[in-house]
């Protein structure tokens, strides 16, 4: 008998004991996870322009996970200040470098481009520029209308192939809607020698503008075309280097005999 009750005491105690760890459980507080670890970032104190220049209040600090770190970005404002925006920039986002131009490029559209190379204008309209739809960071191909030979016949020829678009009129980003807007006067991204080209173009006939695919980077080699077809042979092309020929001055040979005296002129 004696045995009985000992042995259900302590099942009653291993019982008890179970149940109370299970009640511990069950209503203890949740600990509080540990809070994640932040870095600080520089960023735009309010929504800035392509072309700013930084200033102590355009900048703040904002913290940002650490496992989530950014190229480029800065830990403090003393090396932004004066420093030029290429891009626009939303209120709170943090500045990265690649969102500057280099130090000392200047400001406006001159920080926009890139070493080596150039920007320049040329006249658009509506119609010529793709019903309004060229915006800026499109790329397009530059044709040029001129006439050639003695009948005046008409040659169309294309110039540049797959240039960027910097700025529409003063318009140096898209509409953030995508809404088309008349172009007037388009300025392009060249390197130096197409610059010449564009010049060239514009001097000789009139100027027009056919937009690409934006992933379409492939140049074409064509040749200019008339009304009538293609020219196999252009006598006359902006986009060729001009060939000067050196003139050879004439000389003279004067011969006396006597009295008389003749002259003649040999190339």
């Amino acid at each position: 008998m004696a045995k009985r009750l000992i042995t259900g005491l302590v099942v009653a105690l291993l019982v008890s004991c179970v149940f109370t760890f299970w009640l511990s459980k069950k209503f203890a507080k949740p600990v509080a996870a540990a809070a994640p670890v932040k870095v600080e970032y520089v960023a735009a104190a309010k929504a800035l322009d392509a072309g700013e220049v930084l200033t102590n209040d355009d900048l703040k600090i904002v913290e940002w996970p650490n496992n989530q770190p950014l190229q480029g970005a800065f830990t403090r404002a003393d090396g932004l200040v004066g420093r030029v925006l290429s891009y626009p920039l939303p209120a709170d986002q943090p500045i990265t470098e690649r969102q500057l131009s280099s130090p000392g490029a200047g400001i406006g559209l001159a920080t926009r481009i890139p070493t080596g190379m150039r920007a320049i204008s040329l006249k658009s309209d509506e119609v010529m520029g793709v019903a309004g739809f060229m915006m800026p960071g499109t790329h397009v191909d530059v044709l040029v209308t001129f006439r050639t030979g003695n009948n005046g016949d008409q040659t169309t020829e294309t110039v540049l192939q797959d240039v960027q678009i910097l700025a529409v009129d003063q318009k140096t980003a898209p509409d953030p809607q995508g809404k088309a807007t008349t172009a007037n006067v388009v300025t392009l991204l060249v390197n130096p020698d197409d610059a010449e080209k564009a010049v060239l173009a514009a001097a000789q006939g009139s100027v027009h503008f056919v937009l690409r695919n934006g992933t379409d980077h492939d140049h074409v080699s064509d040749k200019p075309i008339t009304l009538n077809g293609k020219v196999d042979e252009p006598k006359q092309g902006v986009a060729h280097k001009l060939v000067v020929v050196p003139v050879v001055k004439a000389y003279e040979v004067v011969t006396v005999e006597g009295t008389k005296k003749s002259t003649e002129s040999f190339q």
